[in-house]
């Protein structure tokens, strides 16, 4: 005779509907793959009247998101909130201490108070399960803390927020700048209500962190991370990438040196032949480098009701068939706290800068980069008018450190009009 899961769903945003619909449609299916009733006790929103094209008939409804963590009838409590802080918080801690296991889409609290709530979780026997937390409807969490075990991970990286990576191949399939197209993706409904969490790399940030901590077993440390968003980029930088063969990602790498944990969320330039420069539109794509394994690359939707209600519900299934794993993979309290570290791997990076338009002023440039180790690759000067000349050099690879003493050289030059814009090149 078959068990009943029952589960109290705070949260009746698009994740939540698409949950809900899953269960009330699939009720066959997933009893047959778990062995168990999944069905949903309660739910909880900020507004109970609204329309939301699923019938919620049948489910009790809490207007306190804490009251339905805590209810006798709730096995799991899903957390589709949202919020680092805040009601999200407050609810998942009284689900764990009232004994009930949480599935959550919440990057933003697992990145700031991952590690407080790994050993709350563990410390009642519960477990936290958070796959539609990272990349979408891709099981990526599952392969890295699963599928990967028997690996020593080397390194994760991965385009990791559709809005952003959609703003950039639209920029360059439609030759339009970036205001303009942030604006479309704005109308569009793409981006968050804080835009910045997007387009500043935060969101895509929360979720390289989650990983990083799975990845090389240490605490999370989403304040140790290296972020640049997109928003200095320019349709100039996008067309001479593409004239040089590369395409233009907001890219998050996390990999273990001796020095501590780098993590960096940053745009890079990546080979257009690569899986990673052929992502198009709101796909993401991680790929995961391990020992044994060497290199997997992981591809889907990054975002929307139907990819991330499936990682719900993968979650979900997992805890009803009894998959009961440490939250990070290994138990918290083994955990290593995160010493950040600057990047200092080396690589070639992509320069562009305004020059006056006088004799001398690329000579001294180019001085200024000898003096600091740093060799010219490749370099090109298009058509200008007016006093300043675009120079756009790619340099061999160097250290971050020699090229900001470089950059910081050049302002002092008396040739460089403006701070100029320095990418790294990202090998893949």
């Amino acid at each position: 005779m078959s068990k009943t899961v029952r589960l109290g769903i705070a949260g009746l945003g698009t994740v939540g509907v698409g949950v809900v619909k899953i269960i009330r449609r699939e009720a066959a299916m997933l009893r047959a793959r778990t062995g168990q009733e999944i069905t949903i006790s309660a739910v909880s929103a900020r507004t109970r009247d609204k329309d939301r094209g699923v019938s919620l008939k049948g489910y009790d409804w809490e207007d306190d998101p804490v009251a339905l963590a805590t209810r006798e009838d709730v096995d799991v409590f899903v957390e589709l909130m949202g919020g680092s802080d805040g009601p999200a918080k407050a609810a998942t801690e009284a689900a764990l201490k009232a004994g009930k296991d949480v599935v959550t889409a919440n990057k933003a609290m697992l990145a700031v108070h991952g590690q407080d709530l790994a050993v709350l979780a563990e410390s009642h026997g519960q477990v936290i399960r958070y796959e539609a937390a990272v990349a979408g409807g891709i099981p990526v969490v599952k392969s890295l803390v699963e599928g990967l075990a028997g690996n020593q991970i080397t390194r994760v990286m991965g385009v990791m927020n559709g809005t952003c990576n959609y703003i950039l191949t639209r920029m360059e399939s439609a030759g339009l700048p970036y205001e303009t197209v942030f604006e479309e993706a704005n109308q569009l409904g793409y981006l968050e209500a804080d835009p910045e969490l997007d387009v500043g790399g935060i969101d895509a940030g929360h979720k390289l962190a989650i990983l990083a901590a799975s990845a090389f077993g240490t605490q999370v440390n989403f304040g140790a991370m290296e972020l640049e968003g997109i928003g200095r980029l320019t349709i100039e930088d996008i067309r001479a990438a593409a004239d040089m063969g590369y395409r233009i990602k907001l890219l998050g790498v996390a990999q273990m040196t001796g020095r501590g944990l780098e993590q960096r969320m940053s745009p890079c330039l990546v080979p257009a032949a690569s899986p990673l420069g052929q992502l198009e539109g709101g796909t993401n794509m991680v790929v995961l480098e391990g020992d044994a394994v060497e290199q997997i690359v992981l591809r889907g939707p990054g975002a929307g009701e139907g990819p991330t209600a499936s990682a719900v519900m993968a979650d979900i299934c997992d805890i009803a068939r009894g998959v009961r794993l440490p939250v990070f993979g290994q138990p918290a309290e083994t955990l290593a706290p995160a010493t950040g570290a600057k990047s200092t791997s080396p690589a070639a990076y992509y320069l562009r800068m305004m020059l006056d338009d006088k004799p001398g002023a690329l000579a001294k440039v180019a001085t200024v980069l000898g003096e600091a180790g740093i060799s010219i690759y490749r370099m090109r000067q298009y058509d200008h008018s007016g006093d300043g000349a675009p120079v756009l050099i790619v340099t061999h690879r160097t250290s971050r450190d020699a090229l900001d003493r470089a950059l910081g050289a050049m302002d002092r030059t008396g040739v460089v009009d403006g701070s100029p814009v320095a990418i790294r090149i990202e090998e893949v």
